[in-house]
């Protein structure tokens, strides 16, 4: 299993931050490598993903949602196997904290070979920061859902 932490400072309220990332959908505009987000309901989303050549597709489920606070997920089935937790905290009353935390584990060659040297690692923080370049253009939310997912 491989980790990757980042940390990003947004210029943004943090209920902006939060609403954002909440709309996964949208996740193919900053993120690299994924191609698409089917949200199947408040729990599940269906990814679809293309990176190091390699196309993927896996379901996730959120398992702890907290607004302004916290999301945390894992995959459910499919080619991936990860889990991560991004949180948010307030800095001020226009800059926000977003901590990304992942564990995964690359499969198959060209996603091994991507994860010794640093590319997946690379890629994930560079999402984090295109998220920054993404909301903080914006400089609004495209929508957001504040319902509460409880562990368990």
């Amino acid at each position: 299993m491989s980790t990757v932490r980042e940390t990003v400072e947004v210029e943004v309220p943090l209920h902006t931050a939060y609403n954002q990332w909440t709309q996964f959908t949208e996740f193919p505009r900053f993120m690299e490598g994924v191609d698409q987000v089917t949200q199947v309901d408040d729990r599940h989303n269906h990814w679809s993903t293309s990176i190091a050549g390699v196309h993927r597709e896996f379901d996730t489920e959120i398992v702890d949602q907290l607004p302004d606070e916290r999301i945390a997920w894992r995959t459910t089935s499919g080619d991936v196997q990860q889990q991560g937790l991004v949180t948010f905290r307030s800095l001020d009353a226009t800059h926000t904290e977003v901590n990304l935390a992942m564990v995964f584990e690359p499969t198959g060659m060209a996603e091994k070979a991507a994860d010794m040297t640093g590319t997946l690692d690379r890629r994930i923080k560079g999402d984090l920061h295109r998220f920054k370049d993404f909301i903080e253009h914006r400089g609004q939310e495209e929508g957001g859902w504040r319902g509460r997912i409880s562990p368990g």
